[in-house]
């Protein structure tokens, strides 16, 4: 029931004749792109966290109490 190797070369030839060799590579490069970003997103954000952020409010919030619930900000 899956797809075959004849099928994928068929849609593959499909593709390259829609879009042409030229914008296929742009696609590529950009999402390549796109993902070592997000990748670097990630760890910077990782770095944040583990700097000692934990627990910490931002000036001009406080903390909930324990019957309290967080607001949340829209």
């Amino acid at each position: 029931m899956g797809i075959s190797v004849t099928k994928l070369l068929i849609i593959l030839a499909v593709v390259i004749i829609l879009f042409g060799t030229q914008r296929l590579r742009n696609v590529g490069s950009d999402l390549g792109a796109a993902i070592k970003n997000f990748r670097g997103a990630l760890k910077e954000g990782e770095e944040d966290n583990s700097s000692g952020n934990k627990g910490e409010v931002p000036d001009g919030e406080e903390k909930p109490g324990k019957d309290e619930k967080p607001d949340s900000h829209a």
